[in-house]
């Protein structure tokens, strides 16, 4: 069983910067891909980032130059570095793991889900 634990979320400014970390457990984290994707109010979940089991990396189009996922797998942790915040990147902020080396940017491609944690962008 893997268990995701998102933190690092909270209220911020527009212009501001917040770095969320997922932290995994129940199995070997260095060759899984993961990938962050986050769900506004009355929308659909839509993907934010991913990093394969060999860090390549992925961020979707409208956080490309603010955004940077990274992961330490000694810690078996993954980040998201948020900067330049706007509004609009206000959701809740889901962490996912795949049983595989490739990311993907697909959300019913990942396996296993975290409880999720708020980022708020006021203006």
């Amino acid at each position: 069983q893997v268990q995701l634990v998102e933190s690092g979320g909270g209220l911020v400014q527009a212009g501001g910067s917040l770095r969320l970390s997922c932290a995994a457990s129940g199995r070997t984290f260095s060759n899984s891909a993961m990938g962050w994707f986050r769900q506004a109010p009355a929308k659909e979940r839509e993907f934010v980032a991913a990093i394969s089991g060999s860090a390549l990396t992925s961020i979707t189009y409208s956080a490309k130059g603010r955004f940077t996922i990274s992961r330490d797998n000694a810690k078996n942790t993954v980040f998201l570095q948020m900067n330049s915040l706007k509004p609009e990147d206000t959701a809740v902020y889901y962490c996912a793991a795949r049983t595989y080396y490739n990311s993907s940017y697909k959300s019913d491609e990942y396996d296993y889900w975290g409880q999720g944690t708020q980022v708020t962008v006021s203006s």
